[in-house]
């Protein structure tokens, strides 16, 4: 097989797929050049990321893919259902990028609680003066251990940051479409398995509930936010929200708002709304804690869905043979 990985692939996952046999081409296409370069080239695969689509435009002009491979979790920068029907097989990596997503989660939360990320930005130039300025401003910050995080979204990510938390001594709380219940983990803390129930609510009052919200999934079918203006209202004075899904999750102008007001103290952003341009207000406010959507960007976990990409690939090719 031919494959596009038009958004780059890990070196593990492209030498598993060459060991195939597959030809594996990781020269980057410009989107509006992409049917045209598949059909030159007849390409079996398309692997992608985030920054390239396959919409439906372009799998009515590609008539030579058997596969679109996303290299991550969600598959809304495909037209998934559609390629389907018109029998291109359609993949993600769901269980390769669940820890590197829940430790940035933790990373922002920690330099949110105290301080971290702006005192590192004021401290580059900071003088004598400044310095005593600088402490007497960030020694008001506070500990996760005894805070509440509302998980909104249980799947792998959801769960994985669910461990992470409890491990801080945090109580964990959950939504999911799936269940209403409770989900039990399994941790293995120093070499023992301790079994913790985290007991689910509904939405609502699981805003209400919580000091910190994590998002974890996909955009409403709709395109609304799953965090609108209205749900602002339900939140704790002072909350701190976390994004690592997809811009748009949460309503940005409704989020400047609220954090002008005081009602959101800080949100951690990995994903916006308009990528790679994203808000430039939003940016530059002092509560936003901003990442350029590195949530699955560790070696560890990039090799992860190189390996799974290519077990995928081989299901496939089993399939054509």
């Amino acid at each position: 097989m031919k494959i596009l990985a038009n958004d780059g692939i890990d070196a593990t996952g492209k030498k598993a797929l060459e060991a195939m046999g597959c030809i594996v081409v990781t020269d980057k296409v410009a989107q509006e050049d992409l049917a045209v370069v598949i059909n030159s080239e007849q390409y079996d695969g398309l692997l992608v990321r985030s920054a390239t689509t396959a919409r439906k435009d372009l799998i009515d002009a590609c008539q030579s893919l058997k596969f679109i491979g996303r290299g991550g979790v969600g598959i809304d920068n495909i037209d998934a259902e559609y390629a389907r029907s018109k029998g291109i097989i359609v993949f993600n990596t769901p269980a390769s990028s669940s820890q590197a997503v829940a430790e940035l989660v933790m990373s922002v939360l920690f330099a949110a609680a105290r301080g971290v990320y702006d005192s590192g930005r004021h401290m580059h130039s900071a003088d004598g003066k400044t310095f005593e300025t600088l402490k007497k401003k960030y020694s008001k910050g506070f500990e996760l251990r005894g805070k509440t995080i509302g998980i909104v979204g249980f799947g792998r990510i959801g769960q994985s940051l669910a461990a992470y938390a409890l491990g801080c001594g945090m109580r964990v709380i959950a939504c999911d479409r799936t269940t209403d219940e409770y989900k039990t983990l399994t941790l293995d803390l120093g070499g023992q398995n301790v079994h913790v129930n985290v007991p689910f609510m509904p939405f609502h009052a699981l805003l209400r509930e919580s000091d910190i919200i994590s998002l974890h999934v996909p955009k409403q079918p709709d395109g609304s936010a799953v965090i609108g203006k209205e749900e602002f209202n339900y939140l704790r004075e002072g909350s701190i929200l976390v994004n690592t899904s997809r811009g748009g999750v949460i309503d940005e102008a409704a989020l400047i708002e609220n954090l002008n007001s005081g009602k959101v103290r800080f949100a951690c952003l990995d994903v916006f709304v308009g990528e790679p341009n994203a808000n430039a207000e939003l940016l530059a406010h002092p509560g936003i804690i901003a990442t350029p959507h590195i949530g699955a960007s560790t070696v560890e976990a990039q090799e992860r869905i190189g390996i799974e990409i290519a077990e995928n690939v081989e299901h496939i090719m089993k399939k054509h043979r």
